[in-house]
């Protein structure tokens, strides 16, 4: 039997007693216990200024409330592991919405901490804050509460609000978790029909006609449950649309906006410069298609390999332990803080990699920020894909372990700048492989996996975001049909790929089966990965240039993710001014640069061939 140097299956023992143990259940029902009390307590806040009691009390509830926050944190990630390794559990599930429960009460903390700040003068606030040193430590967090506290709904009606969620707003989430969990998919094998959870089946397959077959066969399946889905999609929106209304909001960009800390005018110079700079990947398509020997990709051709060509080979399936391998190297020679972390967390089983049945589909990584640890998810295929995959979580933990000795509440950071560490951990692997290749077709094979994601931030997330846009627009005036949301998002795909796919190519129901659009703890779920794409070729870019002691600048970047609003994280470290196109530009004359070399060795491998 063969045997690995790194662990296929995660360690979640050494971080808990299993769920469905009576340790656990004493330790949750101890937990629900201090964290109602605390946050009854909270009904009844000191006021806010600098009264040395009232500061003392502040302190107090500050400090119970940090230690709270990540003990939900804990409990909520750990059940998610065990219940996405184990998609069909029924005792997970369970859990999982008995862990939901416990939101309200987070809620009830956070609403009264925000209303009372709301409530304070400036002065009152700053002098509060200015009296501690454990205030002082954490002043960004305490300033953003405040800020944020212009968005909720009045004291009553937020209690209210969190409550009904439970059975409302989150379960919509909670009930396509299950749908897409049980989802049964049938595609043929080896002339067999087989049953496939939804993670299981591939459309990198180098047969165009398994690709299609398996499109069509996943398709179909989503199709069946198209209609519970819908009213999944409009009642979560529709849910924030009311609350945003209430709360008097116009712009229902401003939530994930405030969520994402970044300004409504850095997200329109993003989107215009990247519209009027990616008709490049044109040109790059039309190419892999001509390779490929069609006329026009198809969606289900985008994560297609190149064809073996002759004489020009093709690419080997990378074992898991090869993979870890070369991550390992390409994290060690831009740090070895980076390296280390990346040998200690796959050595350690912090990832679950494991190719069978029975698990939930995508992946993640998830933090323990009283262990400081982090776990991923996902499900490894002996691809580069499967290798990128791997290195982007990685990239997800690396950065909350240069954030684990922080203040805990200083340690949240918004997903775009999330993204940016976990795209920039793929930059990292893509261009060590990229210059170890061996030969020019497997550079040419790089390039395609490199163009692949400039396809994958810069149209597959740009038509997310157009969906999702539109489709919040048109739910303010009534709910939408499956047909109608089926409708929306093909047209947002016409419109990010620049009509680069062939007529009857696109995936008309991508809004079923993308769980992005289900999760109901933050809206917006898209804008963020392109944000961190590009902010972390800009970063690499930089860190050509700066020498040996980049590292460490891109160290205090990912420190400043926690303790900064993303434009001021960003010009604090590395100088750019995000609202301004000069930074992305940047970032996109990489792609375009990308583009030219994939079309050149293109060139080249074609004439080659056909003088075979």
């Amino acid at each position: 039997m063969a045997t690995t140097q790194f662990p296929l299956s995660w360690d979640l023992k050494t971080l808990s007693p299993a769920p469905t143990s009576a340790e656990f259940r004493q330790r949750l029902n101890d937990f629900k216990s201090r964290l109602t009390k605390f946050a009854r307590s909270t009904d009844v806040l000191a006021d806010v200024n600098s009264d040395p009691a009232n500061v003392s009390r502040w302190v107090q509830v500050i400090s119970e409330y940090e230690l709270l926050d990540a003990g939900i944190t804990d409990l909520k990630a750990l059940v998610e592991c065990y219940a996405a390794a184990d998609a069909e559990n029924k005792q997970y599930q369970q859990l999982q919405a008995e862990l939901s429960t416990l939101m309200p009460l987070r809620e009830q903390i956070a609403t009264n901490v925000e209303f009372a700040f709301k409530e304070a003068t400036n002065e009152g606030f700053a002098a509060l804050v200015g009296a501690a040193p454990e205030l002082q430590r954490i002043e960004y967090f305490l300033v953003t509460r405040r800020r944020n506290s212009a968005l909720r709904l009045p004291r009553d009606q937020e209690v209210l609000a969190a409550d009904l969620a439970v059975d409302g707003l989150h379960a919509w989430g909670r009930l396509f978790d299950r749908l897409s969990g049980s989802l049964k998919i049938q595609v043929q094998e080896k002339g067999t029909l087989v049953t496939r959870s939804p993670g299981q089946v591939q459309f990198d397959s180098p047969q165009r006609q398994v690709r299609e077959n398996n499109f069509f066969a996943a398709d179909a399946a989503w199709g069946s449950i198209e209609d519970t889905c819908a009213d999944a999609i409009n009642h979560i929106a529709g849910t924030r649309l009311t609350t945003y209304r209430h709360v008097g909001l116009r712009d229902h960009l401003e939530v994930p906006l405030r969520f994402n800390r970044m300004t409504r005018e850095t997200l329109d110079t993003m989107w215009s410069t990247i519209t009027a700079a990616k008709g490049v990947l044109k040109e790059y398509l039309a190419k892999k298609a001509q390779l490929m020997g069609i006329e026009q990709l198809a969606w289900y051709d985008l994560s297609a390999p190149l064809p073996q060509l002759p004489g020009a080979g093709g690419a080997d399936e990378i074992s898991y332990d090869d993979a870890c391998t070369q991550i390992i190297e390409a994290f060690q020679q831009f740090s070895p803080d980076f390296g280390d972390f990346a040998r200690m967390s796959l050595a350690d089983g912090w990832v679950e990699a494991e190719n069978r049945a029975g698990k939930h589909q995508g992946g993640f990584c998830t933090g323990f920020p009283t262990a400081k640890q982090s776990r991923i998810f996902m499900t490894y295929t002996n691809s580069a894909d499967s290798m990128s995959t791997l290195a982007h979580e990685l990239g997800h933990a690396y950065h909350s372990w240069v954030l684990r000795n922080e203040p805990v509440f200083l340690q949240d950071y918004p997903m775009n700048l999330a993204e940016t560490a976990s795209t920039f951990a793929e930059a990292v692997l893509g261009e060590q492989r990229f210059r170890h290749a061996k030969s020019d077709y497997e550079r040419l094979q790089m390039l395609d996996g490199l163009l692949g994601d400039s396809v994958a931030f810069l149209m597959n997330i740009h038509a997310r975001f157009l969906f999702e846009d539109s489709f919040h627009r048109e739910r303010a005036k009534g709910e939408l049909t499956a047909a109608q949301l089926s409708e929306l998002m093909q047209t947002a795909q016409k419109t990010a790929y620049m009509d680069a796919l062939a007529d009857g190519g696109w995936n008309p129901r991508f809004w079923v089966s993308k769980l992005h659009f289900y999760i109901t703890g933050l809206p917006f779920y898209n804008f963020p990965y392109t944000f961190g794409y590009l902010l972390s070729m800009g970063v690499y870019a930089v860190g050509q240039d700066s020498g040996g002691e980049f590292a460490d600048t891109y160290r205090k970047l990912l420190i400043a993710t926690g303790s900064k609003d993303a434009e001021d994280a960003v010009r604090s470290t590395l100088g750019f001014d995000l609202r301004k196109p000069d930074f992305w530009n940047k970032s996109l004359n990489i792609v375009a640069d990308r583009v030219r070399q994939f079309v050149k060795l293109a060139d080249a491998t074609l004439n080659k061939t056909s003088q075979i």
